[in-house]
């Protein structure tokens, strides 16, 4: 479903488009409806399956951003989820320019006051550090119209369930409460049945990968590498029938384009295309007079074309189940597929996420230096030059063949033959592919004590972290973590710590690190 047919405002539909989303997800189909209704709602699906877009566009749709009182709280069970969601708040609503602050633990509560006389509309904070603000009355909640509980079970988990309720209880009792949780406890359904009021569920069930006739392997690059490694494995692994994936349409733009410049029969699609030019590139594809389709998640949906032989996930999807929509584009009718997926370093975990739905462990792939590509160029020209002697009556051209020799050395001639099919000085062309807006951090890290940064600021994972010598807050730790002086500072305390500032949301005039969209992000 397009967002357009959501009941959205033009402000908000611009920001989206400009995102380059193209579709809904399941879990922003189902939900948003609901919460522009004015529904309760307890929505259930895994990590990264969009629900802040789910939650965020309704909230964002009703603010009324000539009311300067708090009226949407998001409570998160981590700082860096906090400031993810603030950040995606910010980005999905600034034409609409609802202002939006973020509160967690282990940063200066000082500048958070500060930022609070801003007057935000939407609140985004940790239980604990929202409780301080409470109980020193610098968030006021008499006006909320709308509660957010994200990953309600990571909050039970991490035992903030006594917060969450005591936070509740702070809210107008006539407010809409929306409730995202992976997993459904107990628990958490009590927390729906004593301050909810007839919640709507929503449950998005988890696809599971059905081919075992695909092997899959992931190349981990920096960014600004993946071009240049992506066209080096092309040239080793001499792919048939080809599709790339990208994460947005500027990106497919970029990638054919730039395959085109390096001199492979390539073409891309997405949902800015005419239809007639999507089914002629389509066709051609099919026909295989197009060696390499780069494609959106949106564009290729129900995409039935036999013979690819390879997958290729330039970007790797933020949720899990379009990694199995990709991959099962390849390994059908009983044939055997390649699928391979570029992995950042920061983005490993959403790789372990994919790891868990498909039940398979993708196989690390050292990528190819420029050497074993050109190898590969050449293998491949060897190969088309047999099929052309073994397909090509060679007896109709002795006299021009013997005249050649007579003038040129064999081996020239072979030599000048390779370089007419290996590609020419086009396949060394500079190609600017723009990098995206990377995934944010799953949960805010891994679970566990995580040894911190020697470079103070920066902790480790969620845990006990052990932060470096600058008495910075745990990156990914949590809101009530053992940091003491070292790693951070415990939730319900004002933190000493001198550059973990925060002035985080739209229009802030704290000194938090004076970033362009008004929020300093210098906890990065």
């Amino acid at each position: 479903m397009k967002f357009s047919e959501l009941g959205l405002k033009d402000d908000l539909l611009k920001a989206i488009d400009e995102s380059g989303y193209e579709e809904a997800t399941p879990i922003q189909e189902q939900t948003i409806p609901l919460v522009l209704q004015g529904d309760d709602v307890i929505g259930q699906a895994q990590t990264g399956t969009g629900k802040t877009a789910a939650f965020g566009l309704p909230i964002l749709n009703k603010i009324d951003t000539s009311n300067p009182n708090v009226q949407a709280l998001i409570v998160s069970p981590t700082r860096e989820l906090a400031i993810q969601t603030q950040e995606e708040l910010y980005r999905l609503g600034k034409f609409e320019k609802a202002r939006v602050q973020v509160v967690y633990g282990g940063a200066d509560i000082r500048r958070q006051i500060n930022s609070l006389k801003n007057h935000p509309q939407i609140v985004v904070g940790t239980p604990g550090r929202l409780l301080d603000h409470i109980n020193r009355k610098t968030v006021r909640l008499d006006h909320v119209n709308t509660l957010v509980l994200d990953e309600a079970d990571e909050m039970l988990d991490m035992g903030f369930l006594d917060d969450i309720e005591s936070i509740i209880k702070q809210v107008p009792n006539t407010r809409q409460t929306l409730l995202f949780s992976a997993t459904m406890p107990d628990k958490i359904r009590r927390i729906g049945v004593q301050f909810m009021t007839n919640p709507k569920e929503v449950k998005i069930k988890a696809k599971e990968l059905t081919t075992d006739l695909v092997d899959q392997f992931y190349v981990k690059s920096r960014e600004f590498e993946k071009f240049d490694l992506m066209t080096r494995l092309f040239d080793v692994q001499d792919p048939d029938l080809t599709i790339v994936f990208g994460r947005t349409k500027r990106r497919v733009d970029e990638l054919s384009k730039g395959l085109e410049a390096r001199g492979y029969n390539a073409a891309g699609i997405h949902g800015d295309l005419t239809q007639q030019r999507r089914s002629q590139i389509l066709k051609q594809f099919r026909d295989g007079k197009l060696d390499i389709l780069v494609a959106t998640d949106v564009a290729a949906r129900g995409l039935d074309i036999s013979g690819v032989t390879h997958v290729y996930n330039y970007d790797i999807p933020q949720d899990p189940e379009s990694y199995v929509h990709r991959i099962g584009r390849t390994g059908r009718a009983g044939h055997h597929g390649t699928s391979l997926t570029f992995v950042t370093p920061n983005e490993m975990d959403y790789l372990r996420e994919i790891e868990k739905l498909t039940k398979v462990r993708m196989l690390p792939l050292k990528p190819p230096s420029a050497e074993e590509a050109l190898a590969g160029q050449l293998s491949a020209a060897e190969s088309k030059i047999a099929e052309l002697v073994e397909s090509t009556d060679t007896t109709k051209f002795d006299k021009e063949a013997a005249e050649l020799l007579s003038h040129y050395d064999a081996q020239d001639l072979v030599a000048a033959l390779l370089t007419n099919m290996t590609p020419g000085d086009e396949h060394s062309a500079p190609v600017h592919i723009t990098p995206e807006r990377p995934l944010p951090n799953r949960h805010g890290g891994g679970r566990g004590n995580g040894r911190g940064h020697s470079n103070g600021g920066r902790g480790g994972y969620r845990g006990n972290n052990r932060g470096g010598n600058g008495g910075g807050h745990g990156r990914y730790s949590r809101d009530r973590d053992n940091g003491g002086s070292r790693g951070g500072s415990r939730d319900h305390k004002p933190s000493g710590s001198r550059n973990g500032g925060n002035g985080h949301g739209h229009g802030s005039s704290s000194n938090g690190g004076g970033s362009k969209h008004g929020y300093s992000i210098n906890h990065r």
